[in-house]
């Protein structure tokens, strides 16, 4: 079999851009309506679709509270399938002895009654339907709508994924509180001046600064590295391997190296403080594997030049000179440049036969590793 000497391998990479066209599609959970038309201009906060998602369904052990049996129950139903109740509202009452004995079932919640089985002698009682809309996340111009679904906005900007995050979509300032991307960001570097602001640190942020964000009311912090330590006591739990996103911790946090001490990326630090005070769009979701989701930090603005060389380069994929940032253990976060792709199946430790590439960290070491754990580095 010939093999070219000139061996690549194609990986997604993570992006960092100064200036560049953004695309987001915000989308509804299930149909609903949309609110905005294409053309239009939104805001951050302009409510772009809209829909009702089902209530939670409760279910009422009606025959044992009133003291019958199941093929009994619907002669007691005040209300019938398909009627609204209120909270507290009578669903069925049972009485003998001429009224000396009265028992009742009522419903726990405001909603509707949505069956009753004469086989079991339960009721259920379906929630009333909750709103759910869907914000634009970004300001920009609707370039597509998705009929029932949601929208397609478009804007310019800085964008910059991350390699790990948590909490939701917020936005804010962007306030860069060091001076050079291999400093701490230390809790006496926050004040009750950054409510509502995306604080920016180094190499770092301790578990008092993340404490401390939160209690002055921060939207976020954008950081080089995290310890794994601190993050478990902060979120209070183990990070899990499933996606991102959903934590309640009052902060968006995203880190842009990996887990310890990690410099800030030079570019990433860069752009983030050339555009110290523009406002920015957060977001802290992440999964790793399948239907990779990536912390994301988006800085609209006008004027920039836009950076899409490095689609060519994504094009052809890895190359001898290609700049990677490796995603797994032992080298989680490290940043180096392939020096070679072998292309013979090598063993690793786990005694499966993969292949590899072989990168020359930025500290002059050189490790071998598998392709799949490396990402490219779209700058």
């Amino acid at each position: 079999m010939k093999v070219s000497k000139h061996a690549y391998a194609y990986t997604p990479g993570l992006k960092i851009k100064e200036f560049t066209i953004i695309n987001k599609i915000r989308r509804l959970p299930i149909p609903g309506k949309v609110l905005v038309k294409e053309g239009d201009e939104v805001n951050y906060d302009t409510v772009v679709a809209e829909t009702l998602v089902s209530g939670d369904p409760y279910v009422i052990q009606a025959a044992v509270k009133l003291g019958i049996t199941p093929d009994a129950l619907k002669d007691c139903m005040v209300k019938k399938v398909g009627d609204p109740v209120e909270e507290g509202e009578i669903l069925a009452k049972y009485i003998m002895f001429f009224g000396l004995i009265k028992r009742y079932v009522r419903s726990p919640v405001k909603g509707t009654v949505e069956s009753v089985s004469d086989v079991t002698g339960r009721i259920i009682v379906r929630g009333a339907p909750v709103p759910v809309y869907v914000d634009a996340y970004i300001p920009g111009r609707i370039i597509k709508v998705i009929p029932n679904e949601g929208v397609i906005i478009e804007t310019q900007g800085a964008f910059i994924q991350g390699i790990f995050g948590i909490g939701g979509e917020k936005h804010g300032k962007i306030d860069v509180k060091v001076e050079k991307p291999n400093e701490v960001l230390t809790p006496d570097k926050i004040s009750s001046d950054d409510r509502g602001h995306i604080l920016v640190g180094g190499c770092l942020a301790t578990l008092d600064a993340m404490k401390k964000a939160v209690e002055v009311g921060a939207a976020g912090i954008v950081v080089g590295g995290v310890e794994s330590e601190d993050l478990k006591d902060f979120m209070g739990t183990e990070i899990g391997v499933a996606i991102t996103g959903e934590e309640k911790l009052g902060i968006t946090l995203i880190v842009t190296e990996g887990f310890g001490r990690m410099v800030m990326h030079k570019r990433t630090f860069e752009i983030l403080k050339k555009l110290n005070g523009y406002m920015a769009s957060i977001n802290g979701a992440t999964q790793i594997r399948a239907g990779v989701i990536r912390p994301e930090v988006i800085i609209p603005y006008e004027g920039g030049a836009s950076q899409e060389s490095s689609k060519d380069e994504l094009a052809v994929g890895m190359v001898p000179g290609t700049r990677v940032r490796i995603i797994r253990n032992p080298y989680f976060g490290f940043i180096g440049k392939v020096v070679s792709l072998p292309v013979e199946l090598q063993e690793i430790e786990t005694e499966s036969k993969v292949r590899v590439l072989e990168v020359e960290l930025e500290n002059g070491q050189r490790v071998i590793v598998p392709r799949a754990n490396v990402e490219i580095i779209e700058v």
